[in-house]
């Protein structure tokens, strides 16, 4: 019978001089985790590793005052499938959240979604499958896609960094094979804001791009914004208001032609329930951008897929956020219309296996067991750190 036999937690850090409209990266902190079972593949326990939430901070205590020992404490029998020869990560996230009070879902929802990661990348390997097949597995879908479509997130505000130097970033980026691109607003007044847009516009298609005010908006300068904006025809206005302000994007949904995008600062099923019900949002025109490392997870994500669905909403709508190989394997697994990359940003955790394709906006999959963080160097080097002591065995392979 396959058993969780510990789990360890860590904090790195980022240190990135850059910010958006709300809020700088100098002091970003970034929680990784590792689930070991004792299936034995290789001459080693089987590890799934994870991390919860690009663009917060590290749900460490979490962890260790409250989920782990859960998890440690339950049935092993109860956290295994069906058939009782792999961990099942959606009995283990109704362990892991026991006793949790309704609502108020935040840091509780990201650290469940790292370990909920950790535990769909351990039973993957263990069933020797790309998550992503694993999840189309328990989604009941047929494939999984060869290649997804993706976007690149970028334009910072950074210190020294003009018109120019914004320029030649979109040329970076169609040099990596990215046709989509996002940039920020509303870190400078607006007129500044579109003299970067305009700058961007000489050199990128306006159906290509996107921009991102953070929700940083008050509901008067998010309609200056889309008035102003509104001739540029854009791909999508994202975030331009407070995260629940469901009124406020409903009146700018209402007030702009042009596309829309927000949610990725939702965290919970209920709360992605209730923008879809009141936000405002035309199934026609406009994205959804849940991120499966702030909703309680990719198990959780499930049920967000199909919650849409069941409001009008074609799965194809939802573009995760996040930029990192999680959301590679959930969107190619459960079928959904792309997903965003950071290939520069949020590093060693940002963007997707080395040498991965990315080429006319689409990107192939990685073919690794799990979500194959072993083939992004960097970021396993600080992985492999929480399992580094653990013992070759010469027990038999699972």
């Amino acid at each position: 019978m396959t058993r969780i036999t510990e789990i360890r937690a860590s904090t790195i850090g980022f240190t990135e001089n850059r910010s958006n409209a709300t809020m700088d990266f100098s002091e970003m902190t970034l929680g990784l985790c590792a689930v070991v079972t004792d299936v034995v593949k290789n001459g080693k326990p089987v590890v799934g590793y994870g991390y919860g939430a690009l663009g917060r901070y590290s749900q460490e205590s979490i962890w260790r005052e409250r989920m782990i020992p859960r998890i440690m404490k339950a049935d092993p029998e109860a956290l295994l499938n069906e058939a009782g020869d792999n961990l099942d990560p959606r009995k283990i996230l109704k362990v892991m959240i026991k006793n949790e009070k309704d609502g108020g879902h935040g840091d509780r929802a990201a650290a469940a979604s790292g370990l909920d990661i950790a535990m769909w990348d351990a039973a993957a390997k263990i069933a020797d499958k790309p998550t992503a097949q694993l999840f189309a597995d328990a989604a009941g879908r047929d494939s999984v896609p060869e290649k997804v479509a993706v976007y690149v997130g970028g334009g910072y505000y950074v210190p020294g960094k003009g018109l120019k130097e914004l320029q030649d970033e979109i040329h970076g980026h169609h040099d990596d094979g990215f046709t989509f691109i996002k940039i920020k607003i509303g870190g400078a007044p607006l007129k500044e804001d579109m003299a970067r847009i305009e700058a961007v516009l000489e050199v990128q298609p306006n159906d290509c791009l996107m921009v991102d005010a953070n929700s940083g908006f008050d509901l008067k300068l998010a309609l200056d914004y889309a008035k102003a904006m509104a001739p540029y025809k854009l791909r999508w206005f994202e975030d331009p208001g407070p995260t629940l302000d469901y009124e406020l994007m409903a009146e700018v949904c209402a007030a702009y032609d042009g596309g829309m995008a927000t949610g990725e600062n939702q965290m919970s099923h209920d709360d992605c329930r209730n923008l879809v019900r009141y936000g405002g949002m035309r199934p026609e025109k406009d994205f959804f951008l849940f991120d499966p490392s702030w909703t309680y997870g990719p198990s959780e994500y499930m049920r967000i897929v199909t919650m849409m669905e069941e409001n009008g909403w074609s799965r194809t709508r939802l573009y995760p956020h996040g930029g990192h190989l999680v959301s590679l394997h959930v969107t190619a697994g459960l079928g959904l219309g792309g997903t965003e990359a950071y290939p520069t940003s949020f590093q060693p955790v940002g963007g997707f296996t080395d040498g991965l394709d990315i080429a006319d906006g689409v990107c192939g999959l990685p073919d690794a067991p799990g979500f194959g963080f072993e083939d992004k160097k960097k970021l396993f080097a600080i992985m492999k750190k929480l399992t580094d002591d653990l013992p070759q065995t010469k027990t038999a392979a699972a």
